[in-house]
């Protein structure tokens, strides 16, 4: 009886506490919970940007085949769809895990383990930063898509491209297949659509046989529909949807910010881990678990990023 009575009054006096602000009603410190607060709301901006992805993806008639777009990686491979953006989510999974192990050790106050973990985390995110900046140069540089112009695309009809004279040639196309436009100055393309000579590099601005050079150098290859009801009439093919770049690198570089972000407090924090300062709070290390909390955040909108422009 005397026990119950003891164990009545101390949640009285837990709840008196808590309402009078002395601790925390949810047994979680301040830092973290402003930490939960800060993700809540930068998942909500990621929400925002990914469903306006989506509304603008589905409202578009046509759309560029993520396996077209990012079938290149370093070193020469080409058609090899999804190999590289799989190296660079399996360096940030990676990185998580590493983050888990870091926390683990501040949790028993072992300063060296967190260390080594820590800083396997951070070379797993320079990693993935490399991956990421590999890939805008190849985008920008080599396949000249930028936030305003958009080379893929994909067919709305079935076809055949027109020869040097004008004539239907041997290679058609259908209805959904992927394209890329090229540009004079560099003839940088691969995938479906592609054609390429020595004289497209020598073309002037303006009307050729079976191609068009508009004023940004870009080549718009004729073509004839051969089936539909516009059968039989002749066109170029248009640029891409303009969505599609913006939406790419505003999305990706706006995660990739994240990430650079995280791995610039990571070193931070692995610093101050090696300097002793959060020793010396006998706190476990809470400092190293709320960067963890963020990194495992910025992990999982990854995930979200990957699937709606790398897989669908």
């Amino acid at each position: 009886m005397e026990t119950t009575e003891q164990a009545v009054h101390l949640h009285d006096e837990h709840q008196k506490e808590s309402w009078e602000g002395a601790g925390s009603p949810f047994n979680v410190s301040y830092g973290k919970l402003m930490m939960w607060y800060f993700l809540l709301s930068d998942a909500f901006t990621f929400a925002g940007f990914l469903i306006a992805y989506g509304s603008l993806r589905f409202s578009s008639p046509s759309w560029p085949v993520p396996d077209f777009v990012f079938s290149t990686a370093p070193f020469g491979i080409h058609d090899a769809p999804l190999i590289f953006v799989t190296i660079m989510s399996f360096l940030l999974i990676v990185s998580s895990v590493t983050m888990v192990r870091a926390v683990q050790e501040g949790h028993r106050e072992n300063k060296n383990g967190v260390i080594f973990w820590m800083l396997l985390t951070i070379l797993g995110g320079a990693g993935f930063l490399s991956c990421q900046a590999w890939e805008w140069t190849n985008l920008i540089g080599k396949e000249h898509m930028t936030v305003t112009t958009n080379p893929f695309g994909s067919h709305l009809t079935d076809g055949v491209y027109l020869d040097e004279n004008g004539n239907p040639g041997k290679e058609t196309f259908r209805a959904g297949s992927s394209y890329l436009m090229h540009k004079v100055a560099s003839g940088a393309g691969h995938g479906e659509g592609e054609h390429q000579s020595d004289s497209h590099h020598t073309m002037a601005k303006g009307d050729h046989p079976g191609a068009f050079v508009d004023e940004k150098g870009f080549i718009h290859r004729k073509f004839q529909i051969t089936a539909g009801p516009k059968s039989g009439s002749t066109g170029m093919e248009e640029f891409g949807p303009k969505a599609f770049g913006a939406l790419f690198f505003f999305i990706t570089g706006f995660h990739g910010f994240h990430v650079l972000s995280g791995v610039a407090f990571l070193l931070i924090i692995t610093i101050n881990v090696g300097s002793g300062i959060y020793a010396a709070r006998k706190n476990g290390y809470e400092m190293v678990e709320k960067i963890g909390l963020y990194w495992h955040f910025v992990d999982l909108v990854w995930v979200f990023v990957f699937l709606v422009f790398y897989l669908f």
